[in-house]
This record gives structure tokens, C-alpha cells and sequence, in this order.
């Protein structure tokens, strides 16, 4: 006799018990209920349909009651909605608008009720204008709100995942959006520094913030809503979306004599099953074992739900499997940014009193020679045994591999040592030989050896100013660009000949941009004799965690762009397409129309761009992306538009201030989903792009520069700023004296005639660029040869790249002839293009200049 199997609720739990049970028994009578007339859905697709990216609708449904008895030959009710069980009895009531009131017998229950969208008891939320995200029928509602006219600004109610990705949708759809979270931060499962990228991205596309607020209650005015918030804020939009969680939708089992937990979820055991007999129970409902740390949980994800689904059907056919329990492993786009995390956070260990370590790494998504390489922020937790118990990572790319690398390590109770040792797939397209996995691995081992000892932003807070040294190992540059307030700067490479200005009897704290550099000054540090740790992560991840939204001075949507992104919304037009890249850029023509550089009409939507050159310069690095410009502009007529492509995230900034200082125009500035940054530059300033009644700067457009040294890292400095300078338009000068003279002389060696003192000179010398050592930790030449090395890892021009750019740019060389003469240098031994002059032609030339730097 075959068994009668009874599964309440489809979509991801259900549906795949019913297939699973199927493929195991083909005998069995298999009877699925579902209250919507949809039966499996792609209910984590929903935001992308709203907002435009999925443009199909059929393409959600997963699987039709009718495909789903043609293939499986399983019974589908759809609207029919199982109202109680009687489980002594072994039947359900079940309320079907088809056939209306009627009982139905089980020899195996599966339930698979799902979550509902928690609405919470505040006056005005019944409203018409409030929605809520759970199904198909939603999804409609909502996506015809969105596209009706008048609809220009929507509230999200809710930072968890279906609030952030509605707020992106509801966005990329074009309306104006706040988004409003109760908590401090976005997106529970990351930690706050963490969430804080995701939050800046939000930011950065104009989605309003709001953090630590709560809602008082709604009122409708005419037309729109009002969100009264307990602040005393009152935010007036179009429409609300209520995303505030989730809790199990049990309410129909309140009699049935099953075992809630605390929050009303069902409980089970390790093969699903709950305490009555035959009757199972997976999904959003069921509460679980959090597999890191053992405790009772409830974590509503897809992944979860299917697995649970077919473990019940394997234990209604007598396998025995069972289900070990869910680490919270999940994953979100926010526009171009990407986040994943898990494992447990540290607000879950620290809830639980559990010991751990943190760790930080800011490597980049391949190979930095390779184009298009972006950062990924990682973070590690880990226990004092090295066990792994959690992780998260932002980035533009990557991200989604390095979480799941981790997150099968937790699955196997793996630890840091097991992180270095993953043999994980190379090649420059995709990754480093030092893949970041493994960097976090290497960061996090050093810390278990004592080989480290690290603190982290949040512990600044507690610093003792009296017995600590807070000090900044970057470079003075850095340290000028921003620091923590307190600190002392001793860049790494001075470190060794500066030790007398530290106390030994007080605990030194260093940091660097990501945590590197500290951990090599810790280690010169720490066998010196000092108590030392290092900020891991770095001065980076000191940021994140200062990070707070941008107030918005205004909520008044664009109507230009808000109608181009409606329109791609209500059409589905594909990506790419004219209308979806002028809708993709509006950000751009926003940014365009108030940037510092010469625009002040709104920029052209990229549609109306059309380049008359086009420049890649994906993978250079600062200044080569500038150089690149500059050279790629020169042949351009006026009025003429170039449309450059850069990898380096400086570049954002680094092309505004370049149109400004050589006075041509940005019409465009972009950054892609892909972290890539594009920018459409036209040739000269032409009248309508300089405001009415503006009057010139007048500023000398000279820079001179004094190269007294001639250690390696110092002229590589000094034609970095030169290169930088002429792209810009400027005129550079280098004034090459005494040692810096070494620079620019020929490599090999050249017959001439000279006296004792020259030749002795001559021999004590290096003889050009290549010979030339560091002015610290040169150790023997090896270091000369690393930073090259380097250099050449991170796609950077080498010295004699550099000065071939400089010659090519038209930087005017010049040799001090005093100089020449006392160190019995001659003409002849110097490199094609260097002029000889005196004193008085460099003093002449900088007094035409702007600025003159000594080096």
C-alpha cells in the first residue's frame, strides 16, 4: 500500500520535498498545499523584477502546478490553505476556494509554513500605501506602484537583506528612497565596520540614511504618507516599504500540540522531525542549531530551506539523513558593491561570552599587473585554537569565492592553518598566487605563533595615552592626508634610526593603510626590546569604523532621471541599451552638474556621449592613468571628447582635479558596478561650461623641482611628481645637483677624458638609475631589487619607465654644471635630452613657478 504524504507550503522548503520524495518513491500519493496560486517562486528575485534587472516575469516562477504534476506526478492545490492538523487523528482542514472546507488524511506531514513579514501595531499601518515583500502577488502590487505617474520617492523600513535590496531596486527604478533602520547599522549578520562599505555604496546612490531611529507612525496626506519617526523626523514619499523582519508563520499550528520555541518557531531534530509523530517541519519555521557555536537559532535563508526539504523527504523514506545545522552563510549586491559573510559575528560571539581573535586583510581581487583588479576588505574571526568561526568580505569582485572557501572550512571545523595551506585555483585573470583566503590565513597565524599582537579600532577607545605610543608608520604624505588623533608619525623605513624617540617603558601601538607595514614595523619593534601591537587592517579599516551617512540636504527626487529610470523599471530594457545607460549614469550627470571641475550646465547623459578617442587604462596605477590622459589629449582638437577607462580607485578623484589644474572639461564621471571608474573628458573649456560672471584664476602653470638625493626611492618620488605634473599641463623643470646627478647618467660606462679626482669620483658613484641603492633597508642591494620587484608586480612604472615618460612629456632636464665640475662629471656621461645650467637659469625658472620642491 503506498504512503500518503501531505506537504504544507511550497516554494523553496516544500517544492523540493515533493521532488525529492518523488524521485525516492514513485508509489507514494504525494499531495502539496499551497494558499497563493503560485507553488514555487524565486522569492529571493523579487527586488530585481521591481527593479528593473529582471525583466520577465514568467522567469520567477520556478516550477507550475502543472509542470510539477506532468514531471512529478504530485498533487497540487493551489489557494488552498491548511487551517489546522489533528495530529491524533492524522488529518489536516484545509479552506480551498475551490472546493471550500474539507478534510484530508496523512500517513507523513511535511510542513513548510515559511515567514511572514512582521507588521507592527503603530497608528496608520493599515494604509493602502504601505507594502510589504512575501510573494508573487506583492511583487505586483509594488511594481505597479512604482511605474504609475506620480510616483517619484518611496520609505524602506527595514536595513536587513529585503530593505537594502529593495531600497537598491526601488532606487535603480527611480524613485527617490530613505532607507530606516532602528539599529546603528545595516544588514545584522556583518559587523558595523563591515556594513558600513555596503552602507557608504547606499550612500554614495543617493539612498537616504537614516540609523538609530524608530518608527512612530504613519499618516496619510493627501496623495502621499507621512513616517513619523521618534526623533520628531516626519518623512513624506509616495509609498512604504515594511521590511523589519520576519517571524515563522505558525499561527494555524497553535493547537496542534507541536513544541514552539521561544519566538514561535517550530522545533525539530536533526532529521526534521517534530515531537508528533510522522510529522516533519522545515524551512523559515523551523528553528535550528547554529553550526559554529551549538546554540538554538533561526536563520531564514534559501539554502537552508531546500536542504532541510529534501533531508525530510530522505527521513519519510527511512534514510536516516540528518541535518548538522546552518552557519548563516549568505551573500548581497548593494549597486556595484558586493558583501558576504559567514559563520558567527562578533556581536553573536560576544552575546555568548566566547573568546576570539579578529583579523583584517585589504588584498586585492586578482593579480594587481592584471586589469581590473578591485580591493576586497576581509574579516576573520577565529577562537584561541586557531578554529575558524566566521568571516566577512566587501568588495566589487571576488568576494562571493573567498566566502565560500571559508565558509567549507567552518563546514569542517577547519582552522587558520588549514586557510594558508588551500591549494586554490590561479591565474592573473582571477586571483594571486597568495590568494586572500590564504593572505587571512598568513595575518591570522602570525597572531596564534606570537609572532603579533594586534588591537582593532574599537579598542582606541580604551587606550591608556599615558602608557602608550600611538605610532603611524606610513609615509609623511599619508599621515599629513589623514591620521588618528594622537599619534606621532615614524614612516617604517626611518624606524631603525629612530628608535631613541620612543619610551620603552610605555607599550607602542603602530599602524599603516592596511595593516602590512604595521606588522613589519611590530616585528622591528618587538625584537628591539618594546611592547608592541599592531591595528590590524590598518588605517582602512579604522575608517570603516568611523564611517556615518551623509545628511541629505534635500529629498526632492530628479524628475529627468527618475523618468528615465521608471522607464527602464515598466519596460525591462536590457542592460546596455541606450535608455539603461543614460538611467545607469544619472548619478554621473548629478554629479557632473555640481562636481569642481569646469562644469556647470548638466552633464550629457552617456547616450548623447559620443568620444572621439577612447583610452583604457585599466591596471595602471597613480600616476600612469593621469599620463595616459594627458598623452591621449595632446592630438585632440578643442571641442573634441575623450572617454577613459581606470581600475586605480584614486583615479576618481585624481581626474577632477586634473581637468580643473589643465583646464579642460569633465563632462562625466562614473563609477561601474564593476568598481571600474569611466570618465568623458572634452578638450579646452568652451563658454558654456564656465558659470555666468565667473572670473579666471590666474596661477602659474611652472613647476620646478631640486633633485638633491640620489637614492632610489627618492628619484622614484621625483618623477612620479613630475610625470603627475606634466600630465596636468604643467611646465616641470628637474634641477639635478650634486648625488641626484647619479640619476641621470648613461648605465654604461663612457670613454672620456678626466683627472684623478674625477675618475676616483667616477669609480665611488653608481653610474645610473639601475645602480642606484634604497636611502633605507638598501640591505646590500636587496632591497633596491625588491621595490623593484614590486614596482613591478603592481603594474608601476619602473625609474627608466618613468623618466621616458618625463622625457616624452617635455619635462625639461636639467644638470647643475657646478655640480658636474666638482664631481668631475661630464656632458657626454649623461642620458640623451639633459640640459646643463646654472644657478641662476634654475632660479629663473622658479620664479615663474607655482611651487619648487627640494628632494
Amino acid at each position: 500500500m503506498s504512503k500518503k504524504v501531505l506537504i504544507v507550503g511550497g516554494v523553496a522548503g516544500g517544492a523540493s520535498a515533493a521532488a525529492r520524495l518523488r524521485r525516492l518513491d514513485e508509489e507514494a500519493h504525494i499531495i502539496m498545499f499551497e494558499r497563493d496560486p503560485y507553488i514555487s517562486f524565486a522569492n529571493c528575485g523579487l527586488p530585481y523584477y521591481i527593479g528593473g534587472s529582471i525583466q520577465d516575469r514568467s522567469k520567477l516562477l520556478v516550477q507550475t502546478p502543472e509542470a510539477m504534476h506532468k514531471r512529478f506526478n504530485i498533487d497540487v492545490r493551489i489557494q488552498s490553505e491548511v487551517v489546522s492538523i489533528d495530529p491524533v487523528n492524522k488529518k489536516v482542514r484545509v479552506e480551498s476556494i475551490e472546493k471550500g472546507s474539507y478534510e484530508e488524511s496523512y500517513d507523513a506531514l511535511i510542513l513548510s509554513p515559511g515567514a511572514k513579514p512582521i507588521r507592527p501595531n503603530l497608528p496608520g499601518i493599515e494604509s493602502s500605501k504601505i507594502h510589504m515583500l512575501r510573494n508573487i502577488p506583492d511583487t505586483d502590487k509594488i511594481k505597479t506602484k512604482v511605474a504609475a505617474e506620480g510616483t517619484r520617492s518611496a520609505v524602506v523600513i527595514g536595513g536587513g537583506f529585503i530593505g537594502v535590496e529593495m531600497a537598491e531596486n526601488l532606487r535603480e527604478a527611480g524613485l527617490e528612497v530613505s532607507l530606516i533602520e532602528a539599529g546603528p547599522q545595516i544588514l545584522a549578520p556583518f559587523d558595523t565596520e563591515m556594513s558600513s562599505i555596503l552602507a557608504k555604496e547606499l550612500d554614495e546612490h543617493d539612498v537616504n540614511l537614516i540609523f538609530s531611529d524608530m518608527v512612530q507612525g504613519f499618516a496619510e496626506v493627501g496623495e502621499q504618507i507621512e513616517v513619523q519617526l521618534a526623533s520628531g523626523t516626519v518623512l513624506q514619499s509616495d509609498m512604504v516599504l515594511l521590511a523589519i523582519g520576519v517571524s515563522p508563520d505558525t499561527s494555524f499550528l497553535k493547537d496542534s500540540g507541536l513544541e514552539f520555541g521561544p519566538r514561535g518557531h517550530i522545533l525539530v531534530n536533526e532529521r526534521m522531525e517534530t515531537n508528533l509523530d510522522q510529522v516533519y517541519a522545515v524551512g523559515d519555521a523551523v528553528e535550528v542549531v547554529d553550526f559554529v557555536n551549538g546554540t538554538k537559532t533561526a536563520i531564514p535563508l534559501a539554502g537552508p530551506a531546500n536542504k532541510q526539504g529534501r533531508i525530510a523527504a530522505d527521513n519519510v523514506s527511512g534514510l536516516g539523513t540528518t541535518y548538522k545545522g546552518s552557519q548563516g552563510t549568505s551573500i548581497i549586491k548593494v549597486f556595484g558593491v558586493t558583501g558576504a559573510s559567514t559563520g558567527n559575528n562578533e556581536k553573536t560571539l560576544q552575546r555568548l561570552g566566547l573568546p576570539y581573535h579578529v583579523i583584517y586583510v585589504h588584498p586585492s581581487s586578482h593579480a594587481t599587473y592584471y586589469p581590473g583588479a578591485t580591493p576586497i576588505s576581509m574579516k576573520l574571526i577565529f577562537d584561541p585554537k586557531g578554529t575558524v568561526l566566521g568571516a566577512q568580505a566587501v568588495g566589487y569582485s571576488g568576494v562571493d569565492k573567498r566566502i565560500d572557501d571559508i565558509a567549507t572550512v567552518i563546514r569542517f571545523r577547519g582552522t587558520v592553518t588549514d586557510l594558508t595551506e588551500l591549494e586554490l585555483s590561479y591565474a592573473p585573470p582571477y586571483s594571486s598566487a597568495k590568494d586572500p583566503v590564504n593572505m587571512a590565513g598568513f595575518a591570522a597565524e602570525n597572531i596564534l605563533k606570537g609572532m603579533t599582537t594586534v588591537f582593532d579600532p574599537k579598542d582606541l577607545e580604551g587606550r591608556d595615552n599615558n602608557n602608550t605610543i600611538l605610532v603611524d608608520v606610513r609615509s609623511e604624505i599619508e599621515h599629513a592626508n589623514g591620521h588618528i588623533e594622537g599619534s606621532i608619525n615614524i614612516p617604517v623605513d626611518d624606524l631603525r634610526g629612530r628608535l631613541s624617540e620612543l619610551d620603552p617603558s610605555k607599550e607602542i601601538w603602530v599602524y599603516c593603510q592596511v595593516g602590512l607595514r604595521g606588522y613589519t614595523a611590530s616585528r622591528i619593534l618587538q625584537q628591539k626590546g618594546f611592547r608592541v601591537k599592531n591595528l590590524t587592517g590598518g588605517y582602512k579599516t579604522y575608517q570603516l569604523s568611523k564611517y556615518s551617512p551623509k545628511k541629505k540636504d534635500s529629498l526632492t527626487p530628479n524628475a529627468g532621471i527618475s523618468a528615465a529610470r521608471k522607464e527602464i523599471a515598466a519596460t525591462g530594457a536590457p542592460a546596455g541599451t541606450d535608455t539603461a545607460s543614460a538611467a545607469g549614469n544619472a548619478n554621473a550627470t548629478a554629479f557632473a552638474a555640481n562636481s569642481s571641475a569646469s562644469v556647470s550646465t548638466p552633464a550629457k547623459q552617456e547616450s548623447d556621449l559620443t568620444p572621439d578617442s577612447v583610452l583604457d587604462a585599466c591596471g595602471l596605477c597613480c600616476p600612469g592613468p593621469l599620463i595616459q590622459v594627458k598623452m591621449s589629449m595632446d592630438p585632440l582638437l578643442d571641442g573634441q571628447v575623450l572617454k577613459v577607462t581606470a581600475s586605480d580607485p584614486g583615479f576618481y578623484e585624481d581626474i577632477k582635479a586634473w581637468a580643473r589644474m589643465s583646464k579642460h572639461t569633465l563632462l562625466q564621471l562614473t563609477k561601474l558596478p564593476t568598481g571600474m571608474i569611466e570618465a568623458y573628458l572634452r578638450k579646452g573649456i568652451t563658454a558654456d561650461s564656465v558659470p555666468a560672471g565667473a572670473q579666471p584664476v590666474q596661477t602659474s602653470n611652472a613647476s620646478t623641482m631640486v633633485v638633491f638625493s640620489g637614492d632610489l626611492d627618492k628619484a622614484i618620488a621625483s618623477f612620479i611628481i613630475a610625470n603627475g605634473a606634466a600630465s596636468s599641463g604643467k611646465k616641470v623643470t628637474m634641477f639635478f645637483t650634486f648625488w641626484g646627478l647619479n640619476i641621470i647618467r648613461k648605465d654604461e660606462k663612457v670613454p672620456v677624458n678626466k683627472n684623478i679626482i674625477g675618475k676616483m669620483f667616477g669609480a665611488m658613484m653608481p653610474r645610473g638609475s639601475r645602480k642606484l641603492t634604497l636611502s633605507n633597508m638598501n640591505m646590500m642591494g636587496m632591497g633596491s631589487k625588491m621595490i623593484r620587484s614590486v614596482m613591478k608586480n603592481n603594474n608601476v612604472s619602473s625609474l627608466e619607465e618613468l623618466i621616458q615618460m618625463a622625457v616624452d612629456q617635455g619635462v625639461e632636464i636639467v644638470a647643475c654644471q657646478m655640480s658636474m665640475d666638482l664631481m668631475g662629471i661630464t656632458r657626454e656621461e649623461l642620458i640623451d635630452g639633459v640640459g646643463i645650467g646654472g644657478v641662476g637659469y634654475y632660479l629663473g625658472q622658479a620664479d615663474q613657478s607655482s611651487h619648487n620642491l627640494f628632494i
